[in-house]
């Protein structure tokens, strides 16, 4: 056992709450959180707390409680060293479940308010809003009760040291669990009786977490065999019969995908490439799809993809759609393209915002329902459907009179319907006696007549906060979908929105900020903000071939370099050196429900020291790998994004430059057939006149040959004779 986890143990057997696994006395780790959704706060002429101008609609939500919330700030710890009482720190997010199961129950009851009010000084903090409280605490509940999840519950010193943590506590405690109604008084009992042993053990916890967040994994070269090792984790892990990885519940986690076409690429292995269509088409097929609007739920509650937990998050559309693109890339199969065009035709009608930037999620309850917007009784289809649509709908998506869906897996029926496909349409057209192009024909004219009847109903809430690196990961989806897809209208929805971060999200100073919300940007940027807005910035280069974007691009990375960078150990540290100073600065590659910034930042810096010729760079990315090199070793699947950055580093890498001399359209035209190929560890260039002379000095002295449009393609650091044939450059580029 560590020596926090004893600590924590001895303090709650202390309260009576917890099993110590050294004694067998009573414990209770608190509860697990699932993600899903909040709901809108109505004052109804309640007193408002402090919450009620908060620009997160989280905190806003909570402003009716009778809690005596504080948001966090310098003055909540004032007033708990001033009333000498701890801090019930709470931490979730808009589109949360179980944080609004845990205010209706608790923070909206007056009793348990009051044992609060009197015991504690008592945060709210929105986890999308303020990551790096988040990662924080986060850190300390699962290094103490073993799992974490949100709500996030942290009890702690006025000095913000924490002593407790758990995740979702019932009013009341029920079969074994603890409940805030016992919680509270205990905890304020050992605070006047037992407080110097809190104290002590909150500080022995910081301890703990600060020598957690200095670990530094072995610097040991990783190379191929890493690669190969990660794809026999995932394989041993793959569900060959219903897609994804592991059981229920199955979450998307693209960047698997991207890894696995990589190893796809590397190795000619069709299992990978295998794996990964036959995840994503599962995922397409499912009910985690909206049939009707369009656009991926948060996950999958049951291993077959049919029941989802409701909630879109903006992230999982820009990340599932990139893995569409790249999987139609490497495979040819239409579905994928189409998803992705579905995908973002969704983002672009929903989430858009006025300015142009992307709001951050949809919840997954509407009416006091989880789902009840997405689902369908028979009865409502019957009287909305021809008899001929009715029957063709029912086999297509799997409908039954006494419903399909269940609320959880394994659940009884609601009598309600979630639409799912029974197969690919290939197969399904078959199966009906239709030609594939009249079978989508028709499911295409009852969708559109679900579609007009649903957007009358009451929707999801929408949490309309904009976030830098949720942003700029759509952002760099629709460049991609713009330049693989050949629609402009994507390549000019990605630059809105990247230029809402760089011009509305910035300092006078010119640094990034997190957060948008009412009107004004505040919370100093974090790493992943950084590296996912180049991320954005490189693919809209390659979708414009405008050289700004470049120049943003190396900007930004020399402020993260200033700023984030870990000089000591490698690697970049979440927080900047000059943010709020919290517990710890924590240094993480862990590869979750986003890519990590670190992984990241690894594949920016790589990509741009081909660019621009600054070895610097890649020197930098390399620090990445060696040291975070032995977690990677041991658990590569829960590194896959780092695992492109790999691949890419161990290469070949490929470098091309296309001269376009006087004919920019034909120049345009080669550069547009390089890109379509799947050949992921490639870097391309546009030279129109001499602007890209300051960003990448190699490419001043080449030239057009003839006048005409030339590709330069270098591979594994050898370069080619320049062509002028789009098929002999094309030739090079992927042998």
């Amino acid at each position: 056992m560590t020596a926090a986890r004893t600590v924590y143990c001895c303090l709650l057997m202390l309260a009576g709450l917890l099993l110590c696994p050294g004694c067998g006395r009573p414990v209770d780790s608190g509860g697990g959180g699932s993600e899903a959704m909040g709901t809108d706060a109505r004052g109804g002429g309640k007193k408002l707390n402090r919450l009620k101008d908060s620009p997160s609609p989280y905190l806003r939500q909570h402003a009716a409680n009778p809690v005596d919330w504080y948001p966090w700030g310098e003055e909540a710890f004032e007033k708990a060293r001033a009333e000498d009482k701890p801090i019930f720190l709470s931490i979730g997010y808009s589109t949360c479940h179980w944080c609004h199961v845990m205010a209706h129950e608790s923070f909206e009851d007056s009793a348990v308010a009051a044992m609060m009010n009197e015991t504690f000084v008592s945060i709210k903090v929105d986890r999308e809003e303020r990551p790096d409280i988040d990662k924080v605490y986060m850190n300390v509940c699962q290094m103490l009760t073993g799992q974490g999840g949100w709500p996030l519950t942290i009890i702690m010193t006025p000095e913000r040291k924490p002593f407790f943590a758990g995740t979702y506590f019932p009013k009341t405690g029920r079969f074994g669990q603890l409940g805030m109604s016992e919680l509270v008084p205990r905890i304020a009992e050992l605070w006047r009786t037992s407080r110097d042993d809190l104290v002590r053990d909150a500080a022995k916890v910081v301890e703990a977490l600060g020598q957690s967040s200095a670990t530094v994994g072995t610097a040991a070269g990783l190379g191929e065999e890493v690669l190969e090792q990660a794809f026999g984790a995932l394989s041993s892990r793959f569900d060959y019969t219903f897609g994804g990885f592991g059981e229920a519940p199955k979450f998307p986690t693209p960047h698997n995908i991207y890894f696995l076409l990589r190893w796809y690429k590397r190795s000619g292995n069709a299992q990978a490439l295998e794996m990964a269509e036959r995840t994503l088409e599962a995922m397409r097929l499912g009910g985690i799809y909206d049939h009707v609007g369009f656009g991926f739920h948060r996950y999958s509650t049951d291993r077959q993809w049919h029941v989802p937990h409701f909630e879109k998050m903006l992230y999982d559309q820009a990340l599932i759609a990139i893995a569409c693109l790249e999987v139609w890339q490497a495979s040819g199969r239409r579905i994928f393209a189409e998803t992705a065009r579905e995908i973002f035709a969704y983002v672009l009608r929903d989430m858009r915002s006025p300015e142009g930037a992307f709001f951050s999620a949809e919840d997954a309850d509407s009416e006091g329902e989880e789902g009840r917007f997405y689902l369908w009784s028979y009865a409502e289809l019957e009287n909305l459907l021809t008899t001929e649509q009715l029957k063709l709908a029912v086999k297509a998506w799997s409908i039954t009179r006494e419903g399909n869906y269940q609320e959880e897996a394994g659940g009884e029926r609601t009598g309600d319907n979630i639409l799912h496909l029974s197969a690919p349409y290939d197969k399904l057209a078959g199966e009906l006696g239709f030609t594939d192009k009249k079978l989508r024909e028709r499911l295409e004219e009852i969708r559109l007549v679900l579609f007009e009847v649903r957007e009358k109903r009451i929707r999801p809430g929408l949490d309309n906060k904009i976030l830098a690196d949720w942003n700029a990961l759509m952002a760099a989806a629709l460049a991609r979908g713009a330049v693989l897809l050949g629609e402009r209208e994507y390549a000019s929805a990605a630059a809105g929105a990247v230029d809402f971060i760089l011009q509305r999200m910035s300092t006078p100073a010119g640094r990034l900020l997190h957060r948008w919300a009412g009107g004004e940007a505040a919370v100093t940027a974090t790493l992943d903000d950084y590296a996912f807005t180049v991320w954005a910035l490189l693919e809209l280069y390659e979708a414009d071939f405008n050289a700004k974007w470049l120049l943003s691009a190396q900007k930004l990375t020399g402020q993260m370099l200033e700023h984030y960078l870990d000089r000591e150990n490698g690697g970049f540290f979440f927080t900047a050196d000059d943010s709020e100073k919290l517990l710890t600065r924590s240094r993480e590659l862990y590869d979750g429900a986003t890519p990590s910034g670190n992984s990241v930042a690894m594949l920016n810096l790589l990509k741009l020291a081909r660019i621009t010729g600054d070895e610097s760079l890649a020197a930098v990315a390399e620090r990445i790998g060696g040291s975070f090199g032995g977690s990677v070793r041991q658990a590569p699947m829960a590194f896959t994004q780092f695992l492109c950055a790999l691949d890419f580093a161990v290469g070949p890498g490929r470098e091309v430059l296309i001269a376009a001399g006087g004919d920019q359209d034909r120049a345009l035209d080669l550069a547009r057939s390089l890109q379509q190929p799947f050949v992921p560890n490639k870097v391309l260039l546009l030279k129109r006149g001499n602007e890209l002379d300051g960003i990448a000095p190699f490419t001043v002295e080449m030239g057009p040959l003839d006048g005409k449009p030339t590709a330069y393609v270098c591979v594994g650091y050898a370069c080619e004779l320049p062509t002028t044939d789009s098929d002999e450059a094309l030739k090079l580029l992927t042998r």
